[in-house]
């Protein structure tokens, strides 16, 4: 398996992903969308879930596809970014369609960036306008770090991002991971050298330092994040998508979101708790049948698992500073 030529979630044929942030508020919203609608589902295993549309992408639910995906900052205030995409979803006449009307279904799954340094006094909720502005920047090639859902994302020890990363299968299938890491947990070991992800890192790509080769690194260290904002409970998550170019169904999407998050086990220590809202996406589009339905399923979920590991690592990696930011950066 080697990474796409971008090394992006847009590596599959016909994705496309937008990043619309606002350097004042520190947040911001990364949408993914498609040529044509996609099958989408997802899994949930964070405490501290925050999202819309999801109980649709259950496979035995009736809306067979989706128009985009959501990623955002802002809490629950960030779920209404969807309705920014809906809105320029509708204008295009996209949509699923009810009789002679047209709904734009328009999943979202939202990150904790409310106590990150930035101004959050606003008048008027502003991610509908940041969701309409990532959907019209939406193309092929995008930035990743402080960009996006990433813009005010903070680990543990350090400032969070937006990651992205692909693989291509020896069968041709190529999987993909977008991510926007905001995690309790950490992203590095103690010392805040080496990433957890290392031993599945490809190349260089976030700085080829290789795995800590101490042991005994499991125990927790203390969290500069947690005190920061006073210990607040829920203040965190990693949210995520990963995606394909196999013609899968629902089910067989869920079945590749469940395996993805074992990428986020492996990236970030700890994983999955009380208080992350810990999310997947799982999204297909259909253009390659699966020869061997479940060897074939097993190989893109180990895929996609190793793309979100890689992914949440090059988010971080490429995070950048600014002016009044509450974490450092990994490069500083």
């Amino acid at each position: 398996m080697t990474p796409g030529p971008r090394n992006l979630i847009t590596d599959i044929a016909g994705l496309r992903v937008g990043n619309a942030r606002d350097e004042t508020l520190k947040s911001g919203t990364t949408v993914l969308t498609a040529d044509a609608p996609f099958v989408t589902s997802c899994a949930v295993m964070g405490g501290a879930p925050g999202s819309r549309e999801t109980d649709l992408l259950d496979p035995d639910k009736t809306a067979p596809a989706v128009d985009a995906l959501v990623l955002s900052g802002g809490s629950a205030f960030g779920l209404a970014a969807a309705d920014g995409v809906m809105a320029a979803l509708r204008a295009e006449g996209r949509g699923f369609a009810v009789g002679p009307a047209r709904v734009p279904l328009v999943p979202a799954a939202i990150i904790f960036d409310l106590v990150n340094g930035g101004a959050k006094d606003w008048a008027e909720n502003p991610y509908p306008a940041l969701g309409h502005r990532a959907y019209a920047a939406a193309d092929v090639g995008f930035e990743i770090g402080s960009h996006g859902a990433g813009t005010g994302a903070l680990t543990a020890m350090q400032k969070g991002g937006l990651g992205s990363a692909s693989l291509v299968l020896d069968s041709g299938l190529t999987v993909g991971a977008l991510v926007a890491v905001n995690p309790m947990g950490s992203v590095t070991t103690p010392g805040e050298r080496h990433f957890w992800a290392a031993p599945y890192e490809i190349g260089a790509e976030f700085g080829g330092l290789g795995p800590d080769p101490r042991g005994g690194l499991g125990a927790m260290t203390a969290s500069r994040k947690s005190a920061l904002i006073g210990g607040v409970a829920g203040a965190n998550t990693t949210i995520a998508i990963v995606a394909t170019d196999a013609a899968l169904t629902k089910a067989q999407a869920k079945r590749m979101a469940v395996a993805a998050h074992d990428g986020i086990g492996r990236a970030i220590l700890p994983a999955h708790s009380p208080v992350d809202g810990d999310l997947i996406f799982a999204a297909a589009t259909g253009a390659r049948p699966l020869g061997d339905p479940v060897g074939e399923l097993a190989q893109i979920g180990h895929a996609a698992a190793l793309c979100l590991a890689r992914a949440i690592a090059r988010g971080v990696f490429a995070a950048t500073p600014r002016d009044g930011d509450a974490l450092p950066c990994y490069s500083t």
